[in-house]
């Protein structure tokens, strides 16, 4: 499940993690990711119960258009060409 809110300088993207209907808890579920979506970077933030803490990673506009060619790719090195 997830959730999209547009605030007045950012979309927030949250994703809920949940089982399957129907399947026995068979693994904890684990705290819910929020994603921020601003003109010119991307913020992950996950809260970490073993710590305490916001666990959070910043991306630019850049690495988040190679995370998503990267999950369609095979192994190996790779460049994007940009216009």
């Amino acid at each position: 499940m997830f959730t999209i809110e547009h605030d007045f300088d950012a979309t927030i993207i949250t994703l809920i993690d949940e089982l399957p209907e129907g399947e026995v808890n068979t693994r904890p579920l684990n705290e819910d990711v929020v994603i921020q979506t601003f003109d010119d970077r991307v913020v992950v933030e996950q809260f970490d119960p073993d710590t305490g803490e916001l666990a959070q990673i910043v991306l630019t506009i850049e690495q988040l258009e190679e995370l998503r060619a990267a999950l369609n790719l095979p192994e190996g090195n790779y460049r994007l060409e940009r216009s």
